[in-house]
């Protein structure tokens, strides 16, 4: 100790002759300004002045003003950084695929012809909402009728003439041989009433099943023609809005969690939302898109959704085992993989990869974390793989704040 105040001592004796060295000069000016000033009143307060610069350079160097040391390395590793953790808990959960589509109606159609004649009565308007067997148009009857009754006549004729001939065979007074002709008779009569009765029928021109006339391409008094080879003319187009079909494409990685009869719902561009379930999924993938057609049955029983409308769908997939975590939650490696951070018994810190399975507005669906991880919600990005931690109890829904 009395080396330390030798030390000491000597530190203020070189430090008194510095001061001594600096301020000599400042009084030698001093003097010689108040020799030449005609104000020597003024000098006290020169002597002042020379008095307070000693004390304040002294003081500098008499008391000179240390930063406290820095902590060491031992002392910063014992500071652990203080993150937020919640449990987590895997359940089963059904993943929402959503996708953007149409409105397509189940059935379209035209109604067509099928022979010659006059429209005599078009009996449909656009937009008319028809019945199974409703009358869309009648034509000509072209002398059909008679036709008709010719081919009446003639058959009951031939059955006459087959059960008089039959039973004239039966007695012996005609050969077994003319039963054959008069059974062919017959038969070819019955089969021109067939068809007399047929082409009666086609001068009426009726709906197929329930729907609405979407156009009417046809006028009352039209003549209609059928030429050899052709389909017929087309008078009206008939479509089935009910049920209504809404159709998505869904690419490869995703169809598989798709199932037929499955859930689904319809949200159109009117905000309005229908429930629906998966009618139909192709086997065979869009040559230029590589996606798969999919189509999803509504119920329309009004019509009041139309063909051909957007539509948002929202279809849902099978379940799978996922667990939930807040958004900010999820970060990425050093390797850039999409994962979690969390800490084992030890607080010790370890990242735990995962994929991505449905989102939500706040929340993530996602697999690969097991029921009971504590998952880091707030600090993750600070702490790094192995680093040990002090964990405190957080949960999932103060992550999002």
């Amino acid at each position: 100790m009395h080396g330390n105040l030798e030390r000491t001592r000597d530190r203020i004796n070189d430090a008194l002759k510095t001061a001594a060295h600096r301020i000599e000069p400042v009084r030698e000016r001093v003097e010689t300004l108040y020799a030449k000033s005609p104000l020597k009143g003024s000098k006290l307060a020169a002597v002042a002045l020379v008095v307070l610069a000693l004390l304040w350079i002294g003081s500098g160097i008499l008391f000179p003003h240390h930063e406290a040391p820095a902590p060491s390395a031992a002392a910063q590793a014992a500071q652990k950084f203080r993150v937020a953790v919640a449990e987590t808990q895997a359940v089963q959960y059904q993943p929402k695929l959503v996708l953007s589509g149409r409105t397509e109606a189940d059935k379209k159609v035209a109604i067509v012809s099928r022979t010659s004649g006059v429209i005599t009565d078009l009996r449909v308007r656009r937009g008319q909402v028809v019945r199974a067997g409703d009358i869309i148009a009648l034509l000509t009857d072209e002398g059909r009728a008679a036709q008709l009754a010719q081919a009446r006549a003639l058959v009951q004729q031939r059955r006459a003439e087959f059960d008089a001939r039959s039973k004239l065979i039966e007695q012996g007074n005609l050969p077994k041989l003319d039963a054959n002709n008069i059974a062919t008779q017959l038969r070819a009569a019955e089969t021109a009433l067939a068809q007399a009765e047929a082409e009666i029928e086609r001068i009426r021109i009726t709906a197929p099943w329930d729907g609405v006339v979407n156009q009417v391409t046809a006028e009352e008094g039209q003549h209609l023609m059928l030429m050899p080879g052709a389909n017929g003319n087309e008078i009206a187009q008939m479509i089935s809005l009910n049920p209504i079909i809404a159709i998505v494409e869904v690419s490869e990685r995703k169809l598989g969690g798709v199932r037929m009869g499955e859930t689904a719902e319809l949200r159109l561009v009117t905000g309005e939302v229908v429930k629906g379930k998966v009618r139909y999924i192709s086997k065979s993938a869009a040559a230029t898109t590589r996606t798969y057609r999919i189509d999803i049955e509504a119920p329309n029983p009004d019509n009041r959704i139309p063909d051909g409308v957007t539509t948002e769908v929202s279809i849902t997939l099978a379940a799978v085992n996922a667990t939930k975590v807040p958004r900010s939650a999820l970060t990425f490696s050093a390797q850039g993989k999409l994962g979690v951070r969390a800490v084992d018994a030890e607080n010790k810190v370890s990242f735990i990869p995962v994929a991505l399975v449905d989102d939500e507005q706040q929340f993530m669906w996602v697999s690969g974390i097991e029921t009971g991880t504590r998952v880091i919600v707030q600090g993750q990005d600070f702490v790094r793989e192995g680093q040990i931690v002090e964990a405190v109890t957080g949960d999932l829904q103060s992550a999002q704040r």
